[in-house]
């Protein structure tokens, strides 16, 4: 019995960080199926929108080298999960004329959740 209890708890931290592994491939995933066409996560890697690495605690519309809207430069909004996760649900509703169409949002909570999960995984 005192072997099975070790093994148990020497297999406990492998089983968590497999869990943790399939967070961040769910959470990339749905970054990737609801954001990457526009979007990057890599540092300075801005496309059609700007990168969204380190966004987590960034002053909405400051990413050095993307030519933002006016709305969203002085919307006064520092990304946390709370306004991320109003802006992803809906982004006219968080900083009106905010260039993000024909984008409208993402109505389940959990998917938002994981884009968050995923854009805090790689703060600068």
């Amino acid at each position: 019995m005192r072997r099975l209890l070790d093994f148990g708890l020497l297999a406990l931290p492998l089983v968590f960080a497999q869990a943790a592994v399939a967070v961040d491939e769910a959470s990339q995933e749905a970054f990737n199926n609801n954001c990457r066409t526009c979007h990057s996560w890599k540092k300075g890697d801005n496309r059609l929108g700007p990168s969204l690495h380190g966004v987590v605690g960034r002053k909405a519309g400051s990413a050095e080298g993307f030519g933002f809207s006016q709305s969203l430069q002085k919307s006064g909004v520092t990304w946390d999960e709370d306004s991320l996760d109003r802006f992803i649900a809906n982004p006219e509703g968080l900083i009106p004329n905010n260039n993000m169409k024909p984008f409208t949002g993402i109505a389940d909570a959990g998917t938002r959740k994981k884009i968050i999960d995923f854009l805090k995984s790689n703060p600068d």
